[in-house]
């Protein structure tokens, strides 16, 4: 009883104070008026107990009996300390992450811990090794936003007790010692020397079969003769005088009985006698214009 006459007492007199303090000309009394800037949620207590919360603006409190609280609740941004974490398969590692967050319960978070932001480091810290020790270097290396996604999942189950939400959590840097960096330096580059090396191999089978191909059409009997063609050609183009081995009728053209062969055997049942001595005097025609033509080549040169 004597508590709420007491307290009554103080509230009164802190309300007269108020509204002399407000006055701009008294400088001996307290102004009963405080500012909550905007992103910040103010909590007044009474007594040292919690009263009521107040949006940003201009808000009047008891000089006496109440004391005003501002909470952050934009979102913050945290970077935690390098950390030394040890992998799955004993490979050390220094890690340095970040954390963004927002307060969400600005009750839980003013009255119930008394400092959020070196929680959540804390927090973060022993997450990360707990979790970096559970994968090999591989992992860590090939998924680290899968990484610091399950850390965020872990810390945004404890930071919702403290009135917090965990927006995101990032792993910034991976840092190896010296000796490590070489291996993998190393490693990285056999890999790729074993890879030029099966590239070239490749390429010298796709070149041989391409060469194979190309000398069999070069060798076949219509390829060299326009090779031979071409080469006296050549060859008669230039003023100086030369000896020139022309090669028998057999190897350049067939020969007359070859000739007068085949053409008796492919037409000897549908053609007459008649039509037979026809073609005999073509074959006939024929290698004597050979003759000519290779007289022609020498008569040029």
């Amino acid at each position: 009883m004597l508590i709420c006459v007491l307290s009554a007492i103080v509230n009164g007199l802190g309300s007269i104070i108020g509204v002399m303090g407000a006055v701009p000309c008294c400088i001996c009394c307290p102004n009963p008026y405080k500012e909550v800037g905007q992103g910040n949620v103010g909590l007044v207590t009474k007594f040292g107990k919690f009263y009521k919360a107040v949006d940003p603006g201009l808000v009047k409190v008891n000089p006496l009996s109440e004391r005003l609280v501002q909470v952050d609740v934009k979102i913050q941004i945290v970077e935690v300390p390098q950390q030394v974490c040890m992998t799955k398969d004993n490979v050390t590692l220094h890690l340095t992450s970040v954390i963004y967050y927002h307060i969400v319960s600005p009750h839980k978070a003013a009255f119930g811990i008394a400092n959020v932001r070196q929680a959540l480091t804390e927090r973060t810290q022993t997450t990360l090794r707990h979790v970096i020790g559970a994968r090999v270097l591989q992992d860590v290396i090939e998924r680290r936003e899968e990484v610091a996604q399950s850390i965020g999942e872990i810390i945004e189950d404890v930071a919702a007790g403290w009135g917090v939400q965990v927006e995101s959590m990032l792993i910034k840097d991976i840092i190896f010692s010296t000796e490590l960096q070489e291996s993998l330096s190393m490693a990285a580059q056999s890999k790729r020397i074993g890879e030029s090396k099966i590239i070239a191999a490749k390429a010298e089978v796709e070149s041989a079969k391409l060469m194979r191909q190309a000398a069999d059409i070069l060798s076949s009997a219509p390829a060299m003769q326009i090779r031979y063609l071409e080469a006296m050609q050549a060859m008669a183009k230039s003023a100086n005088s030369k000896v020139i081995f022309l090669p028998g009728l057999s190897q350049t053209m067939p020969s007359q009985d070859a000739f007068n062969a085949a053409l008796n055997s492919d037409h000897h049942d549908a053609a007459g006698p008649s039509d037979s001595n026809h073609f005999s005097e073509f074959a006939n025609q024929d290698t004597s214009f050979q003759r000519a033509m290779n007289a022609h080549v020498i008569e040029n040169i």
